[in-house]
């Protein structure tokens, strides 16, 4: 099994090259309107496609990777390509303790890549867990908590 996820952007150019920074791969296919990454690691086919209207909305997207040392690659990867906004390390976020990694893409859409540490109780509301997506460059309005 296999997750498909597919963006609406501004720029598919763009976006193409954001995205090779993150996965560190091409995409199988590109045309002017389209390209799709048939991504192994993580397992996602992954698709942009043009809009003349409005981009895709999505609180936060994210990769859930089972180590640390899998989280420490993508770090390494993510610094190394200049993308890497925020590291998080060791805090309790949705109820479980995590390390996580943050970075937004060319049309604002928040990336974590994140590993889990244990799982917590699960105790009042999530908006009042201090989880929050990363305010995002040039916005005025403050972080998204609780997604």
């Amino acid at each position: 099994m296999r997750p498909h996820i597919s963006l609406d952007v501004r720029d598919v150019s763009r976006s193409v090259a954001f995205y090779e920074k993150v996965f560190g791969v091409s995409p199988q296919k590109q045309v002017t309107d389209y390209a799709k990454f048939d991504l192994q690691t993580p397992a996602l086919n992954f698709s942009l496609a043009s809009s003349t209207g409005d981009v895709s909305a999505v609180d936060h997207l994210g990769i859930e990777v089972e180590t640390v040392e899998e989280i420490a690659e993508w770090k390494t990867r993510l610094q190394h390509e200049g993308i890497l906004e925020r590291v998080e390390d060791n805090i309790a976020c949705c109820f479980s303790r995590q390390d996580k990694l943050w970075f937004t893409d060319p049309d604002g859409n928040a990336w974590e890549i994140f590993t889990v540490h244990e799982q917590l109780e699960v105790t009042g509301r999530l908006s009042q867990t201090g989880c929050c997506v990363p305010k995002k460059a040039g916005a005025s309005e403050p972080a998204t908590c609780g997604a």
